[in-house]
């Protein structure tokens, strides 16, 4: 059957076919019979008598991540291609990398994949390669990205949004599309099919291709693109969500560290503050020394208590939901992708902060956390620890209406409160829409304040243009700040790389700070001053000074709006020593090699569920008066041969100090699993004397624990005992 010439290289000319397969894996049940109908596909797909090619990369186009340009028909002949064709701001492609991850954990180069993201941009801002550089370290993207900043390959094969992945056989032949979001399942079903069908006929080569990836090549650097800031109004603390870092920071007015919280590696894990870890923090709000947390990219909302020292889960599942109206209790409630946090105020006759309002950039709509009993505008009375939508219906709009469910966002990424008469509303910058809008507190009406334009489907009204309203222009706001002194609103115009002032009364919108270069320059000058992309800010000591998270310049900077001077906030430890790069992290201790003496001891299988933590706690008894060695340090490694992927932002090793008081170890099952079975050791290595110290030796043990994971929820599981007599 010849391939449909006619309609040239575009992607409508696998659209018959490939829908007629959709169509039968919905009446799929075994796996066996899916992978069935897919090879099917593939030998009518492969023998079409004119392959449906893909264009060649245009030459002198700009890369990332390797060691030089790629083309289709020099470098990728034998290889299983994905083309992931993206822009950097948009919330669907941010979650799809965690499914290309996933792809790439489980096949490599030398498997016969490679996954190539083509970044076509939006946004003028997103075509400069210096911003996708650094959205490429942001989101950690290590494959190959190319810069097709005129589209060119995105028109040739008409692609229509973002994202879209195309998948390619060994020819550079197109195979298969997907649009959108959310096709995991399909994404691994086809790819591993492909694999087969084309290793089958011995058109898979493993040579590797030439990747370097740009991460290699970060400076050092106190904070790391660094994405909201707070300020504590009763001590003058800092909140920083150092979002590269994976951590939140709480800082002295003058930069010093109190607390780090989480980092340096991703992860999802509550408890202790030396334990607990997140994944690319967003928004924070303090009060009461209690710090809630957007943690973005884990799809939660946690919550950090200063006193306690402990970091739990308020809301969110941990799982990227897409539930649009919500109403369970927070810990029950699947959330998406929340950018921004802020405090407010219910409808009950106690005023008090009880409401924590989220900006659910996900979804693209307004949430709220019942922090208390309360009602919200047009609500019954809701019960402390609901978690449901406020406004905005789910669709990516610039839509505007007198009831809120029927307004709608295009994704939503900053917030700010301005509580008193006569605003008495929630700002919010809707970066997608590139406006500022007003949520009515009173009675949920969403309004108009600056940039965009009045047909709510267009979401490319942007630009750099100082004006009233609708004749003001933004690009890709991330951040509002509510000067109370003043009655002005501040706006992180992001893209544009400036500060700009609204004034709410006149809609009147002027730039503030910032040349629109992207150059680290500090001046004394508001207007001389420059940012890169600065994601958020918030007014500090009684509204004298305003910080901003200056994001791809890895800084906090302060503009004093008495003097009009701007400063760096210097980041740095006690004793005045300025930190030049992350905060040194104890190196990895290296697994000793197990005696051939040392016992392996197979436990019996736990099952567990997708981020369900699992407690080991050792209970190792040394013969009678013997006492560990004192200097050196006896110690526990977690391992999983052949399922590293367990392991991914957890504590692998730890010290043994005590044998009276031996530690807990806790293993958090990823919410990305690869595998329904692995099993997990547990190494110990314990160094004692006897008692009268002329006999020191060392001893080794090794527990084995099988594991199940399961998509069905699990109960609470006991911890797991490790026993055994030396």
């Amino acid at each position: 059957m010849a391939a449909p010439g006619a309609r040239g290289r575009s992607l409508s000319g696998l659209l018959p076919a490939q829908t007629s397969l959709e169509y039968a894996l919905l009446d799929a049940v075994t796996q066996q019979e899916k992978d069935n109908l897919v090879y099917q596909y593939l030998q009518k797909v492969d023998g079409w008598e004119q392959d449906l090619s893909v264009p060649e990369f245009p030459e002198g186009l700009e890369w990332l991540n390797t060691e030089e340009p790629i083309s289709v028909y020099k470098d990728l002949c034998g290889k299983i291609v994905i083309l992931d064709f993206f822009t950097y701001c948009c919330i669907n492609c941010i979650h799809l990398l965690p499914d290309l991850r996933a792809l790439e954990h489980t096949y490599s180069d030398k498997d016969g994949l490679l996954i190539i993201s083509v970044h076509s941009a939006k946004f003028p801002n997103e075509k400069v390669l210096d911003n996708i550089k650094s959205a490429v370290l942001r989101y950690n993207i290590t494959h190959p990205v190319v810069n097709d900043a005129d589209a060119s390959l995105w028109q040739e094969l008409e692609v229509s949004c973002w994202p879209t992945l195309v998948i390619l056989g060994p020819r550079g032949n197109m195979l298969f599309s997907l649009i959108g979001e959310g096709h995991k399942d399909k994404l691994f079903l086809y790819t591993s099919v492909a694999l087969k069908y084309y290793k089958d006929r011995g058109q898979i080569r493993d040579d590797k291709i030439g990747i370097k990836p740009y991460k290699d090549s970060l400076p050092p650097s106190p904070l790391l693109f660094p994405g909201k800031v707070t300020v504590d109004q009763v001590t003058n603390r800092l909140v920083i969500a150092d979002t590269g870092h994976h951590r939140i920071l709480v800082v002295w007015k003058n930069g010093q560290i109190q607390y780090s919280i989480g980092g340096p590696n991703p992860g999802r894990k509550d408890g202790i503050f030396s334990e607990s870890t997140f994944n690319s923090p967003q928004g924070v709000a303090i009060m009461n020394n209690i710090i809630y947390v957007a943690d973005t990219e884990n799809h939660l909302i946690r919550k950090i208590d200063l006193e306690a020292e402990k970091v739990s889960t308020v809301a969110g599942i941990g799982i990227q939901g897409t539930d649009k109206e919500g109403g369970a209790k927070g810990e029950q409630q699947p959330i998406s992708s929340p950018w921004d946090v802020v405090f407010g105020t219910s409808g009950s006759e106690v005023q008090r902060d009880d409401i924590l309002w989220i900006a659910m950039a996900g979804t693209h709509q307004i949430w709220a956390l019942l922090l208390d009993s309360g009602k919200l505008p047009k609500k019954n009375e809701l019960t402390k620890g609901t978690c449901l939508r406020f406004a905005g219906s789910g669709n990516e709009e610039n839509r505007n209406n007198a009831y809120p469910h029927k307004a709608a966002f295009a994704q939503p990424s900053g917030l700010s409160l301005a509580s008193e008469d006569p605003w008495s509303c929630l700002f919010v910058a809707d970066s997608e829409s590139s406006t500022v809008r007003t949520i009515s507190l009173k009675d949920g009406a969403v309004k108009h304040l600056v940039g965009g334009e009045r047909d709510p489907m267009n979401l490319f009204a942007f630009g750099d243009v100082d004006g009233v309203g609708i004749n003001a222009k933004l690009q890709h706001p991330l951040g509002v700040t509510w000067d109370k002194k003043r009655n002005l609103l501040y706006v992180a115009d992001s893209y544009n790389h400036k500060i700009k002032v609204v004034d709410p009364k006149t809609k009147n919108c002027t730039t503030l700070a910032g040349t629109g270069d992207t150059n680290n320059v500090t001046s004394s000058s508001f207007t001389e001053s420059t940012f890169n992309e600065p994601g958020g800010l918030c007014i500090g000591e009684n509204g004298q000074l305003l910080y901003v998270a200056d994001t791809n310049n890895h800084q906090i900077k302060v503009m004093d709006l008495e003097t009009k001077m701007v400063s760096v906030l210097p980041i740095f430890r006690s004793e005045n020593v300025v930190v030049d790069g992350p905060f040194l992290v104890e190196k990895q201790k290296t697994l000793p090699k197990l005696p051939k003496s040392a016992p392996n001891i197979g436990l019996s299988p736990v099952t567990a569920c997708a981020g369900q933590t699992l407690q080991f706690k050792l209970r190792l008894d040394l013969p009678s008066g013997s006492k560990l060695t004192e200097g050196v340090p006896s110690c526990w490694f977690l391992t999983a041969e052949g399922n590293e992927w367990l392991l991914q932002g957890q504590i692998p090793s730890g010290d043994i100090e005590n044998i009276s008081n031996q530690p807990t170890i806790s293993l958090q099952i990823p919410n990305d699993c690869l595998s329904l079975e692995a099993v997990v050791s547990i190494s110990v290595f314990l160094y004692y004397c006897s008692a009268d110290s002329s006999a020191c030796m060392m001893k080794a043990v090794l527990f084995s624990q099988p594991l199940q994971i399961t998509d069905i929820q699990q109960g609470c599981i006991a911890p797991v005992e490790l026993r055994y007599v030396f």
